[in-house]
């Protein structure tokens, strides 16, 4: 099998981006598109692929769309894989749930995420002679054991799993059980590959808290629809304390997408998982927040500054020493963040008097 670098240009290959309407895929698509590739992307609703044409409309027939009502069904990708301008040599999976709000952690949660995994790379194998490598958006849940909590001193590597099983998955809280479906899911996509032996690799990216603009600034108009963790960040304006620490990790969305390119695109990356994230606390946030914006001091709770909480650390280095991606300092971050929320604001209806 040849390796990424041996084959053609990007603007003689596709990108096939799953999951295409989430707030990390808008910024793969974005920069996939810049590099020069051709991109198609997936999504449950011919209304949503609409919504994505619109958004990157200035890169016309560059970017193409498929309809997968059912992303844990293999046979659903037919038309993902199909007849594209260019042939499709690289398989960017990001659709999987990230939903903390549950009813049942099997249905909601266990079965799309494994099926979701494996069905990508059964879908791969079917529909994609061309695929050289799918990179998986995983999760530093995958990596993350919750019992430690804080587990002060520790630093995490892409050499830790999340111990939970399967079966204490299903009676666990939301929260554990969604940390669960990651490692879970990862493991099987590996283990699929190790006894399928299939002629593309796979490189695993784990993300911890993934923070930044969204590529369509009208997908913050509404704070109550904000994804998940944009909607942590948007709970500051007016909070009444600093938040106390939940996960000690985050990475900028720009780097996370750049990171996903770069994992096809580089030959050391393949067979290999990557933690994608540098130490987070909600102290440091509103610090850094407090500084770049000094307008909205006033609007964020000053909490002790610089009294950063005792925590673990991660060891996301391999992303800068083999992908060569630079992460984006969370300063940079919370700027950038809180500058389209301000935005979003100013143009917000105004409410009608009762």
């Amino acid at each position: 099998m040849a390796s990424p670098s041996e084959q053609a240009s990007p603007s003689e290959q596709t990108l096939l981006v799953t999951g295409g309407t989430s707030f990390v895929a808008g910024h793969i698509i974005k920069q996939a598109l810049d590099k020069g590739y051709h991109v198609r992307t997936t999504a449950r609703s011919e209304s949503s692929l609409a919504k994505l044409r619109a958004t990157f409309a200035a890169h016309g027939d560059k970017l193409t769309t498929a309809a997968v009502a059912d992303i844990t069904k293999p046979g659903l990708y037919a038309a993902a894989f199909a007849s594209p301008t260019k042939p499709v040599t690289g398989v960017l999976s990001v659709a999987s749930p990230f939903v903390l709000q549950v009813g049942d952690n099997v249905r909601d949660l266990l079965q799309p995420a494994i099926g979701g995994g494996l069905a990508v790379l059964e879908a791969t194998r079917r529909f994609g002679p061309a695929v050289r490598r799918v990179v998986e958006t995983s999760s530093f849940a995958s990596n993350l054991d919750l019992a430690h909590g804080a587990r002060a001193g520790y630093t995490y590597t892409a050499a830790d799993w999340n111990p939970m099983t399967y079966e204490q998955a299903v009676s666990a809280p939301a929260g554990a059980a969604y940390c669960a479906s990651k490692a879970l899911a990862e493991k099987a996509m590996w283990d699929w590959v190790a006894a399928e032996t299939p002629s593309f690799s796979l490189v695993a990216l784990n993300p911890a808290w993934v923070f930044g603009p969204h590529v369509d600034a009208a997908a913050v108009a509404d704070p109550a629809k904000l994804n998940t963790s944009s909607a942590a960040l948007h709970a500051l304006l007016g909070a009444a304390a600093v938040p106390p620490f939940d996960l000690g990790a985050f990475v900028d969305v720009r780097a996370l997408a750049a990171a996903q390119i770069a994992a096809f695109e580089t030959d050391a990356a393949a067979g290999r998982r990557f933690i994608v994230a540098s130490h987070f606390d909600y102290q440091s946030a509103v610090d850094a927040l407090r500084a770049a914006l000094p307008e909205i001091r006033d609007r964020v709770p000053e909490g002790t500054p610089g009294d950063v909480p005792v925590s673990y650390a991660v060891d996301g280095s391999e992303v800068e020493a083999v992908l060569g991606v630079k992460y984006i300092p969370l300063g940079e971050t919370m700027r950038d963040s809180f500058a389209q929320f301000l935005e979003a604001e100013k143009h917000a209806p105004v409410e009608a008097a009762a």
